[in-house]
């Protein structure tokens, strides 16, 4: 398991993505899967740097780690699990409903894509708020060998 903890700056965006990346790339993940990794991880950092502190600064904290098989996250083999904590305001993404992507661009409502995304990229998307923290987990199945 590997930590690191940031001020919720978007100067620090590029720091906390290439930490998940390059456990990632130790994992052996495909080029293209470390990418929709970072898409997605990206997306949930942005939210945080931009909403969760609106009056005071505050930081966010990722953690990573390798989950063997279990129930919680109906994986079959070993998962990479991206563990992203803040204490923001609250706010649980799985609360979000998916936004109608069957309209044009310019009829949709403004935001939701990037939760979209995150749901889309991520084999499992969990949420809760604990003593104060958001923790958003981005469980990704690593590939068997």
């Amino acid at each position: 398991m590997s930590s690191i903890q940031l001020p919720a700056k978007i100067e620090n965006m590029e720091l906390l993505v290439q930490f998940i990346s390059d456990i990632a790339r130790k994992l052996d993940f495909s080029g293209k899967r470390i990418k929709e990794i970072e898409l997605a991880t990206e997306e949930a950092l942005v939210n945080i740097i931009n909403y969760a502190y609106p009056d005071h600064s505050g930081s966010i904290k990722v953690t990573c780690s390798q989950d063997p098989p279990n129930d919680s996250y109906k994986a079959s083999h070993k998962a990479f699990v991206i563990k992203i904590e803040d204490t923001g305001i609250a706010f649980d993404i799985m609360s979000l409903k998916d936004p109608d992507i069957s309209t044009g661009i310019s009829d949709r409502e403004v935001g939701g894509l990037g939760v979209f995304l995150i749901r889309k990229l991520m084999d499992k998307v969990l949420y809760h708020r604990k003593n104060k923290k958001n923790i958003l987990e981005l469980v990704v199945n690593i590939p068997a060998k």
